[in-house]
Order: C-alpha cells, then structure tokens, then sequence
C-alpha cells in the first residue's frame, strides 16, 4: 500500500472540509426559483356547459387565448428574471411590465374561472346561500347587484365577488386585472369570477353580453365557490 505523508494528509483533508462546507446549490449552479404559471385541465368536455356556452367558444377560449396567456406570462417571468411567489406576484405587479401583469392576470383568472363552473350548476345552498344573503339581503339582490357589475363593466373585464376580511363584495376589474394586484380599487380574496371580454361569448351571443350574463348563472359552481369562502 501506498503510504501518505503528514503533509499530504493534511491537504487533503482540508480540501474535503472546503467541498463539503460549500452549500449544495452552489454547487449544483441552481438558480433562482422563478415562478411558472401553468393552465389547468378543464374539469369537464369543451361542450358540456351548453347550451349556455357553445363548444367553439370553450375551445378557442380555453386552448388559444388562455394558452397564449400562460407561455407569455411565464416568458416575461424569465426575460424579467422575477422570483416573486404567485401571491407577491400580484402583490407587486405595479413593478413590473404591463406584459407580466396582462398575461399574469389572464393566466391566472382563466384557471379560476373553468373551476367556477360545472354543467348545471344549480342555485347555492348551506353556508354559501346564507352568506350571500346575509350580506346583500337576498340571493335575487345578490345576482342583480353582481349582473350589473359584469354589464357595467365598460370595454373588457371582470365581475368578483370577494371576501373582503369579513365582508363579501362585489365589483369588477378592468382587462386582465384581479383584485389581488396592488393597482386594483377592488381588493380582497376571489370567491366567484365572470369574463366579460367579447371572445367570452361572441360567437354565441354577438353583442348581447346580458343573455350571456343571464345564461352563466345556469353554470355557476357553487360547491366551488362555497370552498373558496372557508
């Protein structure tokens, strides 16, 4: 065998310690953690929300324009080097570029609402029919306050309702704004969401946004939206 003087002993075992003490990302050259936003799967078939929304508009809805919002938000998210968490994401999204922020909310919004609905939907009950009516008197009161909110809502948008610490509200943002983002007047945690954009139902209803308006209710998840006010 080989023997190893002191001297050389020594080195080496100093240079073990060194490569043991350097921290394992470095030197696996990890970089930061960036977010990455991802498009969920739709919980149900492209036509099974008619006849209130037609096939062809779930398919160009959901496989072009939400597919085009998550590759340009998770693009900016690269190019701007951002390393937020999704809730800081839209937390500051007045620090970043109009592009992270538009694609952002799209991708985000659009996720929430394929979840926030199901074939027939039915009309809310236990917990959320009454928290609903307590807090705007009746759940006629509620759909009427929540339809204006989506018929007023000038150009493209959303409708929410919103839980607000202990206090639902309802209002609307404008293009893909949601009332996380710090630049938001409407502020609180997403219960319920409606698109208001034309490509949402032009096809099916041309310029009559109430008919759609009326017709989603016929879709709405509520057991969804009662999971979101726990």
């Amino acid at each position: 065998m080989e023997t190893i003087n002191r001297r050389e002993f020594v080195k080496q075992t100093v240079t073990a310690a060194a490569v043991l003490a350097v921290p394992a990302s470095v030197l696996a050259h990890e970089t930061p953690y960036a977010l990455q936003f991802k498009q969920v799967a739709l919980p149900y078939a492209t036509n099974a929300l008619e006849p209130n929304i037609d096939a062809l508009t779930m398919e160009i809805h959901y496989g072009k324009h939400h597919t085009a919002y998550i590759k340009n938000v998770n693009d900016a998210i690269a190019a701007e080097n951002i390393t937020y968490s999704e809730k800081d994401f839209f937390a500051n999204i007045s620090k970043l570029s109009a592009k992270a922020r538009n694609n952002g909310g799209g991708a985000w919004n659009h996720n929430f609402f394929w979840q926030s609905m199901k074939p027939a939907g039915g009309a809310p009950s236990g917990k959320i029919a009454e928290a609903l009516t307590g807090a705007f008197g009746s759940m006629d009161k509620f759909k009427e306050q929540f339809t204006q909110a989506a018929m007023t809502r000038f150009g493209s948008g959303w409708a929410w309702l919103v839980k607000d610490g202990n206090t639902l509200k309802i209002g609307s943002t404008p293009n893909q704004d949601n009332p996380m983002m710090d630049v938001s007047e409407l502020k609180g945690t997403p219960l319920l969401a409606l698109d208001v954009w034309e490509h949402a139902y032009y096809l099916k209803y041309q310029n009559k946004r109430n008919e759609y308006v009326a017709n989603w209710w016929n879709v709405v998840n509520w057991d969804e939206v009662a999971k979101r006010l726990n």
